[in-house]
């Protein structure tokens, strides 16, 4: 009993961390003028979304089972990528939790890379991963750009970004108000965009940013000072999505008017219990209609099996969508990659796997 009791505990301190961080560990906020999501002081989503208080968190406790997660396990790593792809071609390789490495045209992309053993503002406390990256970070190719999709710590991770800034000098791009954070730790070349906001990142291809349904903060006294965003890489061969931290809403629909079909989207999996997390977070349901709203070619998970961070377990994303593809008529390309794993990613198609 007491065991159950001080894992209870652990979760309850662990989700409600929004609360409890305090003034100590805050960034910067942005400053800017007013615009439709940006009230002068908060940035709000497209579409309302309540915030999650501790009296969410007690219910769900009391109501809503817990998944199991395994002790830390210990694997071999996969294979290191190859350095570039070449014209028309796109890589997908899957590292952890949000970390997702694409190449494509020459061009090598890092999403939300965290290789820290704790998404914590304190190296000893919180969730620690439960298995390895599934690529060393040794056997990474040279990454040209490092996007961020927001501050919450299982994202923008200083060592992780530090490391990179030290061994690549990437380009990174984060969403407004992130770059003082950054630039007060010395990295050289910070860019932010506020949503549909691009930029070039290698002759003919852009980075545009674009809305997604979260919220962030590194403490109690920056709630939503700075934006959340999701990224939209122009290919040779199509768009690729990386949708970032987020929930389903009308976003989707947005970027499939203003991009097309996508040739692929990297989307987020996990978190998505208890139920009062759904706003934000987007589970395979909401994953796998947003792949068709997207319309696109081919999808990839990410956010989920590797740090315990809700109330899902530690594999219960993953089999719940490859239950969800299978039923399907015709199945999607939606693929849930082993952590390491690296896939060619086929030619912007309607076609299925």
């Amino acid at each position: 009993m007491r065991h159950v009791m001080m894992k209870r505990l652990h979760l309850f301190l662990l989700l409600c961390a929004p609360w409890l961080g305090g003034c100590l560990f805050s960034g910067p906020r942005h400053q800017g003028p007013v615009t439709d999501h940006f009230d002068g002081e908060q940035f709000h989503n497209l579409e309302p979304v309540r915030r999650l208080d501790p009296g969410d968190v007690l219910d769900a406790l009391r109501t809503e089972p817990r998944g199991a997660w395994r002790d830390y396990e210990e694997f071999s790593p996969g294979k290191p990528p190859p350095e570039r792809v070449g014209r028309g071609q796109l890589r997908v390789t899957f590292i952890n939790h949000a970390t997702v490495l694409l190449q494509a045209d020459g061009l090598n992309v890092l999403t939300d890379p965290i290789y820290s053993d704790r998404p914590s503002p304190i190296s000893f406390v919180g969730p620690h991963r439960v298995r390895p990256p599934g690529i060393r970070f040794e056997d990474l190719p040279p990454i040209d750009v490092v996007v961020v999709s927001h501050n919450h710590y299982d994202h923008m991770d200083l060592p992780t970004l530090r490391r990179l800034e030290a061994a690549h000098k990437p380009r990174f791009i984060v969403g407004l108000g992130n770059k003082a954070l950054l630039d007060g730790e010395g990295f050289a070349r910070v860019e932010e965009l506020d949503w549909w906001q691009s930029t070039e990142v290698a002759p003919g291809q852009t980075v545009t940013a674009v809305p997604a349904q979260h919220r962030s903060n590194r403490g109690l006294t920056d709630v939503s000072a700075t934006l959340w965003a999701g990224y939209v890489l122009s290919t040779s061969g199509g768009p690729v999505l990386f949708a970032g931290d987020t929930g389903f809403g009308p976003q989707f629909a947005m970027m499939a008017e203003r991009f097309g079909p996508m040739r692929l989207s990297v989307l987020p999996i996990g978190a998505y219990r208890p139920t009062a997390f759904r706003p934000v977070h987007m589970g395979p349901r909401e994953a796998l209609q947003a792949h068709k709203v997207l319309r696109s070619s081919t999808s990839v998970a990410m956010h989920y099996g590797t740090f315990a961070l809700a109330l899902d377990g530690q594999d219960e994303a993953k089999y719940l969508l490859l239950r969800l593809l299978a039923r399907e008529e015709e199945r999607p390309r939606f693929w849930a990659l082993a952590f390491g794993e690296g896939r060619d990613v086929p030619p912007l198609t309607t076609a299925v796997d």
